[in-house]
């Protein structure tokens, strides 16, 4: 039974490195439930046990996020921010840094994948109506989310994760992780308006910059809404009240409206991501029948690598990272972290989320920022996602380094 858990493990994370199964229509998501199918369909696990393996307040967590997302979306909050920073747009590098700032702050409170979904295509469209070249931007867009992101336990995906896990308090955690990722922003942008220093501008000729009749127009009572959940949200995290009672009574309250539908909001839920969580969970809990976490810890041991030290740490997080994506990654490596030790917690959580922007299929955010730009007939190839990204990323880990030197 051992190994025929071994094997589904072994391919459920392969096909979660290559994107898919060759032969087969099937993403990352599907491969993640298949696999929890197999682990309970082969007797691996009771179905009881591998309901009982979905880490429930982690998965709260992430949907109440995201309605509240939601309702700043529907409430053309995120247009209007995005459109509001486009009025500098003919100033390049006074636009790439509030554009970085803009969704950096958003993404550290909000879900920052959706904050690239919701500011790539106005971003684009601002760009290429100035004139301007639109690749640093949309790159800009996607490391700053990440790096954004990196500073909060709510700002994606691995570091609710890691802060449920952790039992990681709210305001600690931002006090540890906020100032690595404020200077890893600004070295972003120093090394985006290097790299583009002689390219910012297109051949394109400048038009008119107007919103399109598809994006959301700016309802200021929604908006309001929204913006006020969020502000209650940061409030009752500084408190004892448990992060995911919090966020989904609020995101109830935000779902009785008369104006904005249930289905309208719902529609923006990320079922995907929600899905792939669960999937994991339990594949990850059928690995564990076979005591293999710990003997792979115990094999790093003897073979001198320490998964505590936080440089170890930060070494093995990005190496994974980048094989597999972050959150099947931290979702490994939260089983060797000491629970005790909550600096090991934090190190994770800024050395998973940088190393998101080393590769473009480091991090679901690159990726919708891609697919997104393709939508608008801008294409951002691996290499020259790479250009910027290896340099980034390189940046921020020697950041993140240098503080768990000072801290740590």
């Amino acid at each position: 039974m051992h190994t025929l858990t071994l094997i589904i493990f072994a391919i459920t994370y392969c096909g979660i490195a290559l994107g898919g199964i060759p032969g087969l229509a099937m993403d990352r998501t599907g491969i993640a439930l298949l696999g929890a199918i197999a682990m309970v369909a082969t007797g691996i696990l009771p179905m009881t046990e591998a309901l009982h393996a979905v880490d429930m307040p982690t998965i709260l967590l992430l949907y109440g996020l995201m309605i509240v997302s939601a309702q700043l979306r529907l409430g053309g909050f995120y247009t209007w921010s995005a459109m509001r920073i486009g009025t500098v747009v003919n100033r390049p590098r006074l636009f790439l840094v509030l554009m970085m700032l803009v969704s950096a702050v958003l993404s550290a409170v909000l879900v920052n994948d959706i904050v690239c979904l919701a500011f790539t295509p106005v971003i684009a469209v601002a760009v290429r109506a100035a004139g301007m070249n639109p690749i640093p931007f949309l790159l800009g867009l996607a490391v700053s989310s990440n790096i954004g992101s990196a500073a909060t336990i709510i700002g994606n995906p691995q570091n609710m994760l890691i802060g449920q896990v952790g039992n990681l308090d709210f305001g600690r955690f931002l006090l540890w992780c906020a100032p690595p990722s404020i200077l890893s922003l600004a070295a972003a942008y120093g090394v985006i308006a290097w790299l583009y220093r002689d390219s910012f501008l297109s051949v394109r000729a400048p038009v008119r910059f107007e919103r399109l009749a598809e994006w959301p127009e700016l309802n200021r009572h929604q908006s309001a809404k929204g913006v006020i959940a969020v502000v209650v949200l940061m409030a009752l995290f500084f408190t004892h009240i448990p992060r995911e009672l919090t966020v989904i009574t609020i995101a109830g309250i935000l779902m009785c409206s008369r104006r904005m539908h249930t289905r309208s909001i719902l529609g923006l839920v990320d079922w995907h991501l929600i899905t792939l969580f669960c999937g994991l969970f339990i594949v990850i809990r059928g690995i564990e029948t076979t005591n293999l976490p710990q003997a792979t810890l115990d094999w790093l041991v003897g073979a001198g690598i320490n998964v505590h030290n936080l440089y170890a740490l930060t070494g093995i997080s990005v190496v994974l990272s980048n094989l597999v994506s972050n959150v099947p990654a931290v979702m490994v490596l939260v089983k060797f972290l000491n629970v005790h030790e909550p600096t090991q917690w934090y190190t994770l959580a800024l050395a998973s989320t940088f190393a998101g922007n080393l590769i473009t299929i480091g991090s679901i955010a690159n990726l919708i920022v891609l697919e997104q730009a393709r939508g608008q007939g801008i294409e951002i190839t691996f290499r020259e996602h790479a250009r910027t990204g290896i340099p980034v990323t390189l940046l921020s880990l020697l950041i993140t380094l240098a503080w768990c030197a000072l801290c740590g």
